[in-house]
């Protein structure tokens, strides 16, 4: 199995004068929504995500290794970075890629990470699950451990104000590993559902919504029907269901190798994929179902292992964001499904797509 990913190396960098530029588009009302922030130094960013305070944590990649910032003024400033990935972990040859961000209200921090260990034909049990952790008020990441001890990729991470935290992979079929103490210890290797058939070369994407559970996107592959499924697990039962999410149906034998994302709002959760190089989003309700008008085609396109993102405001504004190549575009909805303004795009470096809501309900994109 070859698994995708990308190269970093490492080295710290004084990212305190990031600069801040408000967008330029003809609908003024849209425009005043969205902001575009360069990643610090020239950077460009991986992952991003706010706490309870709205304090930006920010993961960005360079050649020189993958760093964290913070902001505590919407992207205007960004503290000192903090290397992610420990000396004793550097072994020469050995690359780490980021593949997700999860922050608790509290201001956690926890990072999934992949590695270049099947390229340099290391033991298969470090083709896996790496990770690392913030706690707040610290200065330093925790040593990046080994989680799962298994060829996998896909990684994602949802946290939870109640100190759980669940990394979601695949490996053939798809796993989780729980942890319920801010993610200091985790649990077994556990096989939510034998039934789900998971497209190996793609990822998964996972929150914890307003009732507790988690819930899972990702891309089947049974008959190679390649269709994007919710999965709502109810960890304390043990117990999880799934629903189709997407309408367009995408039959191809291969594995189209796309991202996505879901993100929790006040209702529910909003969902944002891609189907034959065209990206959709739809808002579900608490239980996973797609509310109407269902599935939204965005008029954006993207390619393979390109990034996409959706946040929503309280005001139930939802933007939906992509990558195309080196380009960033974007576009806002309202609670109806409705376009608000033209679409946005900005020349931007990199496969991931970052952004936050801030404390006024405004949207802020990296760059």
């Amino acid at each position: 199995m070859q698994i995708h990913r990308l190269v970093f190396g490492f080295a710290l960098f004084d990212a305190s004068m990031a600069c801040f530029l408000p967008l330029s588009v003809p609908n003024a009302d849209a425009a005043d929504r969205v902001a575009l922030v360069p990643a610090p130094s020239g950077d460009h960013a991986v992952a991003a995500a706010t706490d309870a305070r709205g304090t930006i944590h920010l993961i960005v990649d360079s050649p020189e290794g993958p760093h964290y910032v913070r902001s505590d003024d919407s992207g205007k400033t960004f503290s000192q970075s903090l290397a992610l990935v420990d000396a004793a972990s550097r072994t020469s040859g050995l690359d780490f890629a980021v593949w997700d961000l999860a922050v608790s209200p509290e201001g956690y921090v926890h990072v999934a990470m992949g590695t270049n260990a099947w390229k340099l034909k290391l033991p298969q049990d470090q083709w896996a699950f790496h990770y690392t952790s913030l706690e707040p008020g610290t200065q330093a990441f925790s040593p990046v451990r080994n989680i799962n001890h298994k060829p996998s990729e896909g990684f994602s991470l949802a946290a939870d104000e109640n100190g759980q935290v669940t990394a979601c992979w695949l490996s053939g079929k798809l796993y989780a590993n729980v942890s319920r103490d801010n993610g200091k210890t985790f649990g077994p290797n556990i096989e939510i559902d034998p039934a789900i058939d998971p497209c190996d070369c793609c990822t998964t994407s996972s929150v914890y919504g307003i009732d507790g559970k988690l819930a899972i996107l990702y891309r089947e592959e049974q008959n190679n029907e390649r269709d994007m499924y919710l999965v709502l697990w109810d960890q304390m039962r043990n117990e999880s269901s799934r629903t189709q999410v997407s309408n367009t149906l995408w039959t191809i034998d291969a594995c189209p190798m796309s991202y996505f994302r879901i993100t929790r709002d006040r209702e529910g959760f909003v969902a944002v994929w891609p189907t034959k190089g065209d990206v959709y989003f739809a808002r579900l309700d608490a239980t996973g179902f797609p509310q109407s008008p269902k599935e939204i085609e965005t008029g954006g396109k993207t390619g393979m292992r390109q990034g996409m993102l959706t946040l929503t405001a309280t005001d139930g504004t939802t933007l939906v964001a992509w990558k195309n190549k080196n380009e960033l575009g974007w576009q806002l909805y309202d609670r109806a499904g409705r376009a608000l303004g033209p679409p946005g795009s900005a020349t931007s470096t990199g496969d991931s797509t970052a952004g936050i809501v801030n404390t006024k309900g405004d949207f802020v994109l990296f760059r």
